[in-house]
Order: structure tokens, then sequence, then C-alpha cells
């Protein structure tokens, strides 16, 4: 019988994991880099082992120092969660070696399905070879043969783009996976990323446990997934469940497994079989009532399943929570989460209120799941959730995430045939756009930071005209008296105040009446609402002149690492708009530096390996406009 785990992973994973441990009566050990020191996986253990360095490289990708861990703190089994270690076939029998229990599929059928290329020979598909592609073949998928969540993958269109996209997309892997092997399939135009999640124990038996949809993906990288998938014909799920079957019994597969598919028309594509638990997983433990976690430890003891699995009920919508900006070419966010409260549905979170989001791994803060009979009111209610959600820190894709779940292509492109993986390329511009309502969000701003001064509002006022308070948010200016008839503000007719405290403001807005909590931490300002959040930064009364940079600098949107300069930019150089400079490397991702304007590269800071902090000086670029 198992008495205690460590879990071979970190952030909201290992939080998962330890969930169900505790509920079981099982002792918990985290494992934590220098950079996670204070994480929450590493508070809500029993115990936890230091892992020395801060890159996954170091510490959580060492098999021999985690095995080491889990023996110092007395550990009997380890599970390794669902990314780093959890796909490897030499950590797995390294784990058994040392006399622990393994939380996952049998080392060789990690191994059979290790590789997606000899995944797809097993299933019985022919590889297209690199050395056979030819212009028909376009467009492709370059893809890590290692690993998952979108590293390593990149759509090529142009036969001479090949090349530089198998040297990046080799680079990227080996950073994430410590495997730079990659190869390439047909790129599938508007199809469904669809996969079924499996169960087997050691004694023949093996659980579908329905589909899932995860089409909603940027980067080829998960971000609203649901189960079941919808709209699927009898036959077409018939297929999917006959083919992960049969993965499953051509490996003699153990425990937790998930079977992806790309689903175009009626044709099912095979894609990979991920031999662990996804992250996604929450969706199929509602539909079906099921603690997923909780089975892989019984299966590793040695239990039977069930001859068959529970009947499933209703629909499941999990929804990803990163620190990034979709609109600004999905940054990843970094920085200190204030705020991070959403009610009313299950949420598996990695961070807390005042954790540090850093640089060195994935930006998922939590997922967010909503269980409801139906697809629709699932749907609706993560929707209100999340749009009610308090998420004050590092900027987010929540706003994202809730016109997703309300946008036609989600909610009526189903049966219309347009929910598919092109979601976001189509719709991006519309699903960032900016909020409606900031002017009043900075009224309210304004009016809540002078209660906090002067502790009341509406006494001030004069006999003779007085002038205007003045507020600055970003590009929004306040202008405001209050005087014995209440709010005068020029700029917003038809407000007027109903109430003001620090910290919530009551405005009346063309006759209904509105609420606004309004939180600040250092020079930025929460406004939420049952609208969403405004974020604005306050303005100083007086600009510093050492704060000025000059026009055309490109600073560093994020801490990371300079990968690559490109080939012939140094300075003095002629460049054009759009132009790619230089690659960051940030949160295992590369991202591109491009020339705001076509002039001339006048400055180049950038050096192949210099770690730069947010704001950093990269280059400057004299437009056209300027040398003229």
């Amino acid at each position: 019988m198992i008495t205690s785990v460590l879990v071979a992973n970190r952030g909201e994973i290992a939080c998962r994991v330890f969930r169900t441990c505790r509920e079981l009566g099982i002792a918990t050990v985290a494992v934590f880099s220098d950079a996670d020191a204070g994480a929450l996986h590493v508070r809500e253990a029993d115990v936890a082992v230091r892992l020395p360095g801060s890159t996954p490289g170091e510490t959580y990708l060492r098999a021999g120092r985690v095995v080491a861990a889990a023996l110092a703190a007395g550990a009997d089994a380890v599970h390794p969660g669902y990314g780093f270690l959890s796909e490897n076939a030499d950590f797995a029998r390294a784990v058994t070696a040392a006399g622990l229990t393994w939380i996952g599929p049998p080392p060789e059928a990690i191994e059979a399905m290790a590789s997606k290329t000899r995944a797809k020979e097993l299933m019985g598909l022919t590889p297209l070879e690199l050395a056979d592609v030819t212009q028909s073949d376009l467009p492709l998928l370059v893809k890590a043969s290692a690993g998952g969540g979108g590293r390593g993958m990149r759509v090529v269109r142009q036969l001479e783009a090949l090349e530089s996209e198998l040297a990046a997309a080799r680079a990227e892997a080996f950073g994430a996976f410590g495997d730079g092997d990659v190869f390439v399939e047909p790129y599938i135009e508007g199809g469904r990323h669809v996969e079924v999640q499996i169960l087997a124990d050691a004694h023949g038996t093996v659980w579908v446990l329905g589909t899932r949809d995860c089409s909603l993906q940027r980067r080829h990288q998960k971000v609203i997934e649901e189960a079941p998938a919808p709209a699927l014909a009898p036959e077409t799920e018939a297929e999917l469940y006959a083919l992960a079957v049969r993965a499953a019994k051509a490996t003699d597969y153990r425990g937790a497994g998930t079977v992806e598919f790309l689903v175009a028309g009626g044709t099912v594509h095979f894609l990979e079989m991920n031999t662990r638990l996804q992250v996604e997983h929450p969706v199929t433990e509602a539909v079906f009532g099921l603690d997923l976690v909780a089975l892989q430890l019984r299966i590793a003891e040695g239990d039977a399943l069930a001859p068959a699995p529970p009947a499933p009920r209703g629909h499941a919508i999990e929804a990803r929570l990163y620190a990034e900006d979709p609109a600004d070419g999905w940054a990843p966010g970094t920085g200190t989460v204030h705020r991070l409260a959403v009610g009313g549905v299950r949420l598996d979170r990695g961070y807390a209120d005042g954790d540090t989001v850093g640089v060195h791994y994935d930006s998922l803060l939590a997922k967010a799941v909503a269980h409801a009979p139906t697809r629709a009111e699932a749907a609706r209610r993560l929707a209100h959730a999340l749009e009610r959600a308090r998420v004050h820190g590092p900027a987010t894709n929540r706003d994202l995430l809730v016109r997703s779940l309300r946008h036609p292509d989600f909610t009526e492109g189903p049966a219309q045939g347009r929910l598919d993986t092109a979601f976001y390329d189509r719709n991006l511009a519309e699903l960032t756009a900016p909020l409606p309502g900031a002017h009043h969000a900075a009224l309210a701003a304004a009016l809540a930071d002078a209660s906090a001064r002067t502790g009341r509002l509406g006494g001030g006022w004069r006999n003779v005209p007085s002038q205007p308070q003045i507020k600055r948010y970003g590009d929004h200016e306040v202008r405001y008296r209050l005087t014995r008839h209440g709010l005068e503000a020029e700029d917003h007719p038809g407000v007027r105040l109903v109430a003001a405290a620090p910290d919530r403001v009551r405005l009346e807005i063309e006759g209904v009446v509105r609420e606004f909590a309004v939180c600040r931490h250092g020079d930025t300002v929460y406004v939420d609402s049952a609208s969403g959040c405004h974020v604005l930064a306050v303005r100083p009364r007086f600009t510093d002149p050492g704060d000025l940079v000059a026009p055309g600098s490109l600073l560093a949107p994020m801490p990371g690492v300079v990968v690559r300069v490109a080939d012939g930019v140094e300075e003095g150089c002629r460049v054009v708009a759009g132009q790619p400079l230089l690659w960051l490397e940030a949160m295992k991702m590369e991202h591109r530096v491009t020339a705001p304007a076509s002039g001339t590269l006048t400055a180049l800071h950038a050096v192949r390996g210099r770690q730069v902090e947010v704001g950093a000086l990269l280059a400057v670029v004299t437009s056209e406009a300027e040398e003229a």
C-alpha cells in the first residue's frame, strides 16, 4: 500500500495530485528548484526537497536527483505529474529500480509511444520522410518527437522556410525536453483536435472515458477544452474509441493515457498517444464523476477496475488562465499575483495571492472548470465566473477566455463546422479588442483615490468656481469637481456619484447604478465591475526626463535570454518594418522581436546568451521618417 508520494513536477500539476493524496490519507513530497523555493506546491506538501538550480534542465528534468529526493524524504511511490519526466521511460525504470512504486504506465508502453514517429508506425501509419518532402506536401507541421505542449512545433507554408523552421523547432524541443528530434506531417487546415481518455489496469480491463475537444489553441497549445467533444457523428466517435483501445492494447497499457486525433470532416487522423494524465483531465472527471488521480494510485497498488466505467452525465468546459497578453503576440507575463479569486467553479491553481510568476516555467496560473447539464449552460456558467473573477497582477488572458466562451464560433460552431484549431487565427482581433467603459473605470479610480486621501467626498465645495481635480491613468485624463450639487465631470455626462470609498465606488450611469471595486498596487489600479476588469497605469503629474526613451527603441517585453540575433543584423544596417531582428527565450518559448518601422538599426545592445530584464533596451531603429 502506498503511504507517501513524491510528485515529480511543480505548480498546478503538483497541487492537483497533492489534493487527492490528502483525501486518501497519503503523505506528500514536493521537489523544488531555487526559483520555486516559495511556490504554492512547496507550501502545500508535507515535506519538500530542494533540487539545486533554477532551469528545468538543472532540476525537474534530472531523473537521478528526483529519485534521490524521493528516497531522502521516505516516499514509497513517485507520481510523474503531467509534464517534464512524465513520459520518460528511463525515469520510470529508475524509480522502480530504487524500490519505489511507479504511478504510471510500464516503461515499455512509454517507450513505444514516446516517439511520435514510432507511435505512428505502431498504429500502422507511415510517417512522412523529410527527404521526400515536396511543394505538393505543403502546408506541413514540424513537431518534436518527444514532449508536447506545443513546444518544438511550427507550421511551414513555404518550402524555402522548411530548413529554418526545422532548426528553430529542434532548438526549442531540446530546450524543453532535452531531445531535439523532430519530424514533419501534413498540416490539416480546419481540423478539430479531439482526444480520447483511456484508463487501464493490470488485469486486462480498458476503460474508454469519452472524448474531449481541445480545438481552441494558441501556438499549438490548448486554451479551452471540453467533454464530450460536441457534434461528433456516431460513426466518427466509434472509430475514435476503437483506435484508442487499439493503442492501449498494443502497448499493454496501464494507468491513465490520452490518444489524440485531428478530425476533419468525417476523417480521423491519429496524432499521438500521451502516456500520462493530461492537463485537461478535470473535464472528464466532471462528466464521469471520477477522480482520475485516485484511480491512478489504486491501479499502481494493483487494484482492478470495474468491468465498465460509470455513465457520463452533462457537459464540462475548462479554461486555462495564463499570465500572458494575447493582444501582444501572446507574450507571457511575469510579476506578483496580487489577487487570484474565481468563484462558483472548480479552480485548479498553481499560484496564490502574493506569489510571483517567474521566467523559467510555463505561465499557467490556474484552470477553471464548469460542469452543467448542457454545453450551453456550462459555457455560460464558466464565462460568468471568469468575468467576475478578481485577477490582479501580470497581464492575463481572462478577457479572451470570457469572449471565446461567448463567441458564435464556439457556441454555435460545432454544429456548423466552425469549431476548429484556426479559431484564434480568425477571431483574435475581435477577441482582444479593448473592453468598453474604460473612461468610467478611470473616473471610479479617481474618486476612490480621492476618498482614500481625504477620508470623505463632497464636503469641499466653494461659493466660487474652483479648478477641477485632474487624475491621469494611461490614456485617460479625468477632470471632476465635487460641488454642493454633487459630482461634476464634464467628460462624463449623465454620470452621478452615488457613493465612494477607497475600495469601492458606485456610479449612476444614464440611470443605471453600477458598482466598481477598486484596488491599487503600486502604480497600477485594478477596477473590477460586472463587465470585467480594467487595468489602469497611474501617470505621475510630472515626467522624469530619465524615464524617456528614444523613438524606435525596442525594449524587452519580458525577462528572458537572447537566444539568436538574425543573420546580417548589425549596427548601421538597413531594416524593413516587420523584419525579425532577434529572438528572446522565456518560459520555454521563443519570442521574435521585429523592426517597428523601415529605417536604420542605429543601436544593437542584444547579444546572444545575454539575460535581459523586462524593459531592457535591445535595439534602436531610426525610421525613414525620422531620418528625413
